[in-house]
């Protein structure tokens, strides 16, 4: 991931929008993710359960990046544009937050005395602090999440090492075998959440290994879970576009034309191309995070992203570093994403700051689309999964999801409808560009988003300069002008 991240990263500064904005594993893609890993074929499997999941994940990762590359570089995302709204991607962007709320405290909650020191030191950074100056930054704001993180993860590991998680006849070494033993069983979550040695990773770990492509073996493609990635390849351009925009006037330069929206777009699918053979398990795409982190340190250079991702490359070949990471305890991690997700919500309700935000058109648009985007997925999500393995219970809204109650003679599309119709982002966005499109409202109403225009543009060249590619790339692109080569 930490290659990946790296690779796309680069790409992008160097050939999509030229923005700089940092490129990952983002949310969009972790509801499908695990619906498509808790479907009814896996559950069973014994052998190799996790290479055949993600086999399954490559190959529909690919197609959906196929179909992205073609959206981009084909000119169609131009049109759709015409359709996307700040109306329309607040409450998207805001469902990719609210989706995990059931994994966030509960996880967190399992292990009180590190997740609530580290939710409340976060909070203590961010806001009671934010405006503290160390030499000349703001190094509490800027790095609230790391300095937290840290100073809380070596916490637990004092915890840990003083054995504060140690229970009499039960092993420390192997948590999840306390489950076998009556007088442990109640204590095995709370060692498997809160100590930092559960992890075997340190110990298994090789110093360096490089990741190499189809590192799980050829991907497997199906139709059902391959509909799936097409349609949230769409709702994942759409959350990019967003932070295209967004940007742009943080960074003082003119909109991205549409050419260069649609240039950008089709980067990222060549990005979660990559995140495809590489197995990831998720698509690659703009991480709505950026805003937040341009905003606050006010670091917008290409050259730095560029050697940021030069870093996670190189990072990538040592197996310890992961191995590290792994060692973070759940509740942490857990306490890390309310946070996240809180924030991802926030921005994306920020987008209607280009709106009249108190028309009741757009409130009602807006409310109905957030509480419909959260009662559907709850409806497809109540039935029983069609299996007796018994699974964590965050886990079961997933499984049950393709389980759903839409009944035809394809099991295929059975499958990708109930599947879809349980995924929040992919309902957010279905409802939120029906409504938006149907319901009258002016321009200013309505917030439309403002892109560039070329031939404007040409009257002033300098404020098309940083979007161009550069002089020994752009030759050979010069068929492109549709999409902003």
């Amino acid at each position: 991931m930490l290659l990946v991240s790296g690779l796309t990263t680069i790409l992008h500064t160097f050939l999509g929008s030229r923005l700089p904005l940092i490129q990952g594993s983002s949310f969009v893609y972790l509801a499908p993710a695990l619906v498509i890993a808790n479907s009814e074929e896996f559950r069973n499997l014994s052998e190799d359960k996790f290479k055949h999941i993600m086999r399954e994940l490559q190959g529909a990762i690919l197609v959906g990046s196929v179909f992205q590359i073609i959206l981009g570089y084909s000119g169609l995302m131009s049109l759709l544009l015409r359709l996307i709204n700040p109306v329309v991607v607040a409450p998207t962007i805001a469902a990719v937050g609210l989706a995990f709320f059931s994994y966030g405290f509960p996880h967190a909650g399992s292990c009180v005395e590190i997740s609530m020191p580290l939710i409340v030191l976060l909070l203590l950074c961010t806001l009671y602090m934010r405006k503290i100056s160390l030499f000349g930054n703001h190094i509490f704001l800027i790095y609230a999440v790391p300095l937290s993180v840290g100073i809380i993860w070596v916490y637990a590991f004092f915890l840990t090492a003083g054995g504060a998680y140690n229970f009499k006849g039960c092993s420390s070494s192997i948590p999840s075998s306390n489950i076998l033993l009556d007088s442990c069983r109640r204590h095995a979550e709370i060692m498997r959440r809160c100590r930092t040695d559960v992890s075997n990773a340190w110990r298994s770990a090789a110093w360096v290994r490089a990741p190499y492509p189809l590192q799980w073996g050829p991907p497997t493609f199906h139709f059902k879970t391959a509909i799936i990635m097409v349609i949230v390849s769409v709702v994942a351009s759409v959350d990019s576009l967003s932070s295209y925009h967004a940007a742009s006037l943080l960074v003082n330069l003119s909109p991205p034309t549409r050419g260069v929206v649609s240039r950008g777009i089709g980067l990222e699918g060549i990005c979660t191309f990559i995140a495809g053979l590489w197995g990831t398990g998720t698509g690659s795409t703009t991480l709505t995070e950026n805003i937040h982190t341009l905003d606050t340190t006010k670091m917008a250079s290409r050259r730095a992203l560029q050697l940021g991702g030069a870093l996670l490359v190189i990072f990538s070949v040592f197996g310890k570093i992961g191995a590290l990471l792994a060692s973070i305890p759940v509740a942490l991690a857990a306490s890390v994403l309310c946070f996240t997700w809180a924030l991802i919500v926030a921005l994306g309700l920020s987008t209607l700051r280009y709106t009249e935000a108190v028309s009741s058109r757009n409130m009602i648009i807006v409310g109905f689309t957030l509480f419909i985007s959260l009662s559907i997925p709850a409806y497809f999500q109540q039935y029983e999964p069609s299996s007796n393995l018994i699974l964590p219970g965050y886990l079961v809204p997933y499984a049950a999801a393709s389980s759903g109650p839409v009944r035809t003679a394809s099991d295929g599309l059975n499958y990708a409808v109930n599947a879809l119709l349980s995924i929040n982002v992919v309902v957010a966005l279905v409802v939120a560009i029906i409504l938006d499109n149907t319901v009258p409202g002016s321009k200013q109403e309505r917030g439309v988003y403002i892109w560039s225009d070329p031939k404007s543009l040409e009257l002033d060249p300098a404020s098309l300069e940083p979007y161009r590619l550069p002089k020994k790339i752009s030759c050979w692109f010069r068929w492109a002008k549709c999409v902003g080569f």
